[in-house]
């Protein structure tokens, strides 16, 4: 059967930024890949305005174009916190998607948005079936969490790195679609913005820790055993 990876997230560009190389790698070995964003309502958003649904519209798209399927929940940024509502909601989600494998922000992180995230994703991941209706439901056998770049994330130490260097160029490709998407502006291939350099940045730092040209790094929600030898 086919396996599911699910990558969530506080806003829609969140699991683009951080795991692309990792989303498009689980879409190559026929994974369903499903990119889960809390925050599904950008009205309120000066960089928006009257495009929300344009972005909604235009993230869900694009991302397809890329093998990856996209959910968003009705969340507004620093309009949501963890309650009863809020956990029965995300639990809801991914309890539906039921994934084999998912992907959350680190918990500690300058962005409410994301702190909050973060925390209602660790509980509907590990605890959907006590807080809805779904029998079926098993937690993922294995819970990573990913960093957001400086100026975002904390004390993020990865104990787990993904080489992705043989995706590189569609996954900074990818992040620079949705940038363009956002400002409402074409692709221009050669003018990389703000977020891909960054993003750069980091995936070469991330590379030559492990040893490779471009990583993605996570960290293990739990503890588990290796087989070393």
């Amino acid at each position: 059967m086919t396996k599911t990876l699910l990558a969530i997230g506080a806003h829609y560009d969140d699991c683009v930024f951080g795991v692309p190389g990792l989303m498009l790698q689980a879409v190559a070995k026929h994974y369903r890949v499903v990119n889960l964003s809390l925050i599904g309502d950008y009205r309120g958003w000066a960089p928006i305005g009257d495009r929300h649904e344009a972005l909604i519209a235009g993230t869900k798209e694009l991302n397809s174009g890329y093998g990856v399927e996209t959910r968003f929940l009705d969340f507004q940024s620093h309009r949501f916190d963890v309650n009863e509502a809020t956990k029965r909601a995300v639990a809801q989600a991914v309890a539906e998607i039921n994934p084999d494998v998912a992907v959350m922000l680190w918990r500690h992180d300058h962005h409410d948005d994301h702190v909050v995230a973060s925390q209602l994703s660790g509980i509907a991941l590990r605890y959907a079936s006590s807080l809805v209706t779904a029998p079926q439901y098993r937690p993922p056998r294995r819970i990573y969490l990913y960093d957001n770049g400086p100026r975002h994330t904390i004390d993020f130490e990865p104990d787990v790195f993904v080489d992705v260097s043989d995706v590189w160029p569609r996954a900074i490709e990818w992040l620079g679609r949705l940038m363009a998407l956002v400002r409402n502006q074409p692709y221009v291939p050669n003018d990389p913005d703000g977020a891909q350099q960054t993003k750069e940045a980091l995936a070469l730092y991330r590379g030559k820790t492990c040893g490779v040209k471009y990583a993605e790094a996570l960290r293990r929600m739990n503890a588990e055993p290796r087989d070393i030898l």
